[in-house]
């Protein structure tokens, strides 16, 4: 499970620097950081459950 939350990290985070990268793709890198917040989200949540 925490490999896959930290895939999806990585994920995310790649998105948003590309989507920042290149100017039109700036709904890019608002769509990646807002999946890398719910992802983190959810790890942080589940490791302490």
């Amino acid at each position: 499970m925490i490999g896959l939350v930290i895939f999806l990290l990585v994920l995310w985070a790649a998105l948003a620097i590309l989507g920042f990268a290149i100017k039109g793709l700036f709904w890019l890198a608002i769509i990646g950081l807002i999946l890398f917040v719910i992802t983190a989200l959810i790890g942080f949540i589940r490791r302490n459950a």
